[in-house]
C-alpha cells in the first residue's frame, strides 16, 4: 500500500517553490500577456514524469492549456518538442522550473534504465531497482524504471521478506533467519536472503532460501554461484552494477540484477522551455 500521494508530493513542491509569490514574473510580466512555449530536450532521452509535469502547470494555473506528443517510455529525438504549453505568460513562468525538475529527473531514470536493459538484451537477466530512492519520491523514481523497461523490486518493506546481513546477524545466522521468516511468512510469499560467499550461498540454499541475492560477487563468483544452484533458486547479483558492468554480470547467467544506481545516480536530462510565437 502506498501511504504518501505523489500528487500532494507535486503540490509541496510548487508551494516550496512559489512561496508567497513569483516577485520576478509579478514585477515584469503583464498579468495579462498570454502566449504559448515548447518543451524540448537538448538531447535524446526515454521520456518519464508528464503527470508531475502536468500537475505543476494545473496547481499554478488550471487554465493552462498543455498538448503532449509523446508518452512516458517513448524514446523522444534531442530538439524535438514533447509539450507545447499556451497561458498567461506569468503562469508558464512560475510552473516552469519545478515542472522541468520532475521531468528531468524522472527522464534521466528511465533513459539510465533504457539503457542498461539494453546492454544485457539477449540474456536471461532482469535489470530491478531498489529502495535507493530520493525520499517521498519513490513511486514516481519506480514508475520512471518501468519508462525505462526495467522491473520494480519491493515498494517498501511490506511488499516482500528480503533478509540482509544485519538481519542475519541479529537473528543469529543465515539459517535461523530463514527459519524465522519461513514461520512468520505466508505460505505463497517467496523469501529471499542475502549471501556474502559461497559458503553461505550453500547455506541459504540448503536451508530452502526461494531467491538469493549474492552481493557484490565478482563475476567469476557469479558463474560459480550459477553453476553451484543449477537453478534450483532465483538468484539476484546486487553491488557493483553499472553501465559498464551490467553485461558482463548478466552473461553469468544470474535470473535478476538489482541497481540502486538507476535512482540514486541518474543524471538529469537536459531539457528546457522557451517561448515561441503562436
Amino acid at each position: 500500500m502506498k501511504l504518501f500521494s505523489t500528487d500532494f508530493l507535486i503540490d509541496l513542491a510548487v508551494q516550496e517553490d512559489l512561496g508567497h509569490g513569483d516577485m520576478t514574473s509579478q514585477a515584469v510580466v503583464d498579468g495579462e500577456a498570454t502566449g504559448g512555449a515548447v518543451v524540448f530536450g537538448r538531447e535524446a532521452f526515454v521520456l518519464s514524469g508528464t503527470h508531475p509535469f502536468r500537475r505543476v502547470f494545473r496547481a499554478v494555473d488550471p487554465e493552462v492549456e498543455i498538448r503532449a506528443m509523446f508518452r512516458d517510455g517513448d524514446q523522444v529525438p534531442a530538439a524535438e518538442p514533447v509539450f507545447r504549453v499556451t497561458g498567461r505568460l506569468r503562469s508558464l513562468l512560475t510552473a516552469e522550473r519545478t515542472a522541468l525538475n520532475f521531468l528531468q529527473r524522472l527522464s534521466g531514470i528511465a533513459t539510465l534504465t533504457h539503457q542498461m536493459t539494453q546492454a544485457i538484451s539477449g540474456t536471461r537477466s532482469r535489470l530491478l531497482d531498489t529502495r535507493k530512492t530520493t525520499p517521498l519520491w519513490r513511486a514516481l523514481e519506480k514508475a520512471a524504471v518501468a519508462h525505462g523497461g526495467g522491473r520494480n523490486h519491493r515498494f517498501g518493506l511490506s511488499d516482500g521478506i528480503l533478509i540482509k546481513d544485519n538481519h542475519i546477524q541479529a537473528a543469529g545466522g543465515i539459517r535461523q533467519a530463514l527459519k524465522r521468516a519461513r514461520e512468520a511468512a505466508a505460505h505463497t510469499l517467496k523469501i529471499e536472503i542475502e549471501v556474502e560467499t559461497l559458503d553461505q550461498l550453500e547455506e541459504a540454499l540448503g536451508a530452502g532460501a526461494d531467491i538469493i541475492m549474492l552481493d557484490n560477487f565478482s563475476v567469476a563468483m557469479l558463474k560459480m554461484a550459477v553453476d553451484r544452484v543449477g537453478g534450483r533458486c532465483l538468484l539476484e547479483a546486487s553491488g557493483g552494477v553499472s553501465l559498464r558492468t551490467v553485461r558482463a554480470i548478466a552473461e553469468t547467467g544470474v535470473d535478476l540484477i538489482s541497481c540502486g544506481a538507476l535512482t540514486h545516480s541518474a543524471r538529469a536530462i537536459d531539457i528546457s522551455m522557451e517561448f515561441c510565437s503562436r
